[in-house]
């Protein structure tokens, strides 16, 4: 399936820049996503003529920015000691409870594995379907729903470590 003509960088850039810098402040934080976002949409430019259509604009910019996210902790030879729940309010001071339960469970999604956290970031937190978050990891459909069943295991052990009943 050839390119759809009408694809060009600026036009994917204005579309889909926000959605990427989130996903990779949720990633990497703040500080390195616009640097990672850029990286990004260099590569996503010069593989461009590859893009077969044969999944979402976003999809395949996602699966690229996760590329580039793991690129960045390899390089910094760190992982990600944080998960930013809402990096467009990066630096705002808030006291309400909204607030504290998002620290709260950034801090749990924080000590999950880096194949856990991705399913959980690509599928509750942007929103793709288990199609998607797999082509976006290049795993089989199956692993996606095992992993996050696994990862919300984990997160209802650490958010709840008495066991007492949820909800």
């Amino acid at each position: 399936m050839a390119r759809p003509n009408h694809l060009d960088m600026e036009t994917i850039v204005r579309q889909h820049y926000d959605a990427v810098y989130r996903f990779c402040a949720r990633r990497i934080g703040p500080d390195r996503a616009a640097d990672v976002s850029q990286e990004t949409f260099i590569t996503a430019n010069r593989v461009l003529k590859n893009f077969r259509a044969e999944s979402a604009v976003r999809t395949w910019l996602l699966g690229i920015a996760n590329n580039e996210c793991r690129r960045a902790n390899r390089q910094a030879r760190c992982g990600p000691s944080f998960v930013e729940l809402d990096p467009m309010r990066h630096g705002e001071e808030s006291h309400e409870s909204p607030a504290i339960a998002q620290h709260v469970l950034a801090g749990a999604l924080a000590q999950l594995s880096e194949d856990h956290r991705e399913v959980v970031l690509l599928h509750e937190l942007e929103g793709l379907t288990y199609d998607e978050a797999a082509e976006v990891l290049g795993v089989p459909v199956g692993t996606v729903k095992s992993r996050l069943h696994h990862a919300f295991l984990h997160l209802r052990r650490v958010l709840n470590p008495q066991g007492a009943p949820v909800g």
